[in-house]
């Protein structure tokens, strides 16, 4: 890498159209949709996209940094039991990762090494590259802490997460001891990065799993417009947002005094891939999607207002009951109807191919921070899983739990407190 730095609708009704139609086949749905995990510019020729995000500080970057465009998710099973060795290797990795979001190559020797009779201590891929904000952060599965003698310092809140109705998860994308999200501008620079990661980490730790995204589904800050799922819809309207530093004190940030002292500052990420049944959707009628959604289509209003960012009303009624219907999905979803909960939404789209069937395998890789998932998450999600209208297009499959410590100081490894409590 470069050395750069830095109108109320009527109420659904009839049969559906996903039971009318039923599962059918991809065919040019979605042709050339592969374009999409190319290069987002070329290089430097978008002052927007460029450039760097401090790597140290308060919180781990890559949380409520504004949201990046690609995104690489990888999760690793940790196959040592030395103490030693695992913490070597995340002082490895903190040190590559300091200087790959700083656009440079991710160790000293970089994609010459040794010579040539050596391998290359940098894969190459990202040399002349700007960093494309990179952002890399770390999180630590319930797993984890049954290693190294941590048991005792395992958070209350770090459980995996309840098996919800209609659940259909595989376990090769699910779970894991480490997670590290890579979020860039650029598709190869965030896969360059997770890439020389995993790398060193032979030995020590294998990937488990991983996911490519593109395209945000989530806004984290009010200088970013907000962006569309792969249903066409706008998602995370009301999303929290990092100009909003006492909201993210409540619902994200972990306090010293809410159980381990060694995660104060850190939060929770929540991963969920959620499969979108592409064909059905496609083959519903506009007043279904927009009843399903609880929003208008093109401006992304609640239904019963005009404007994206009107104040969702779940009291107004038209002739056909109420304008946002009672199982629309970001009524369920909506602090006004769980009570107040938030989380900081994170989530990126994703297209990988095929089922074999002849249907899209895509939808949204969800990820969501928060202080305290089992008091956050998990009765929002039994309530979507209970009765949101949604669940007839979508599908978990995969999902997962990490907790995030605070971003490292000057002279610190990723969860040197953890380690040093």
């Amino acid at each position: 890498m470069s050395e750069t730095p830095t109108s109320a609708p009527a109420s659904r009704a009839g049969i559906s159209r996903r039971r009318l139609f039923g599962a059918v086949g991809a065919g040019a749905a979605l042709a050339g949709a592969g374009a999409v995990v190319g290069r987002v510019t070329a290089p430097g020729t978008d002052a927007g996209h460029a450039g760097t995000v401090p790597f140290r500080g308060a919180h781990q970057a890559g949380i409520v940094t504004p949201a990046q465009d690609r995104m690489h998710f990888v999760a690793f099973d940790v196959t040592t039991d030395d103490r030693d060795e695992m913490i070597t290797l995340l002082r490895t990795w903190t040190e590559m990762a300091e200087r790959m979001t700083a656009g440079r190559e991710a160790t000293e020797d970089g994609a010459t090494g040794e010579g040539p009779y050596h391998p290359p201590t940098d894969t190459g891929e990202a040399l002349d590259l700007d960093a494309s904000q990179l952002t890399l952060t770390i999180g630590f599965g319930p797993s984890f802490f049954e290693r190294f003698g941590l048991s005792a310092r395992k958070p209350a809140a770090l459980q995996d997460l309840p098996h919800f109705p209609a659940d259909n998860l595989d376990p090769a994308r699910s779970g894991g001891d480490i997670a590290i999200q890579a979020c860039a501008n650029d598709p190869q620079v965030a896969v360059h990065a997770v890439r020389n990661l995993a790398r060193v980490a032979f030995g020590t730790a294998s990937v488990r799993w991983s996911q490519l995204g593109f395209g945000r589904t989530s806004s984290t800050s009010t200088s970013q417009q907000t962006p569309r799922n792969l249903f066409g819809f706008k998602d995370g309207t009301n999303n929290l947002k990092a100009e909003d530093p006492a909201a993210l004190a409540e619902s994200v940030w972990v306090d010293a005094d809410d159980d381990q002292p060694w995660l104060a500052g850190g939060t929770y990420l929540v991963a969920r891939r959620i499969r979108m049944l592409i064909e059905q959707w496609d083959r519903a009628v506009l007043q279904e999607q927009e009843q399903v959604i609880g929003r208008t289509k093109r401006e992304g209003a609640p239904l019963g207002k005009t404007g994206e960012f009107d104040e969702l009303d779940l009291e107004s009624k038209g002739p056909d009951g109420p304008f946002v219907p009672v199982d629309a999905h970001v009524r369920l979803a909506s602090a006004q109807h769980l009570g107040g909960l938030k989380i900081l939404r994170r989530g990126y789209n994703f297209t990988d191919g095929s089922d074999g069937f002849g249907h899209l395998d895509a939808g949204l890789f969800f990820i969501a921070f928060c202080r305290n998932p089992l008091e956050q998450f998990v009765p929002m999600q039994r309530e979507l899983a209970r009765r949101d209208a949604l669940n007839e297009y979508i599908q978990h499959v995969g999902s997962a739990v990490f907790a995030c410590p605070a971003g490292p100081a000057p002279g610190e490894y990723w969860g040197q407190a953890l380690f040093e409590a």
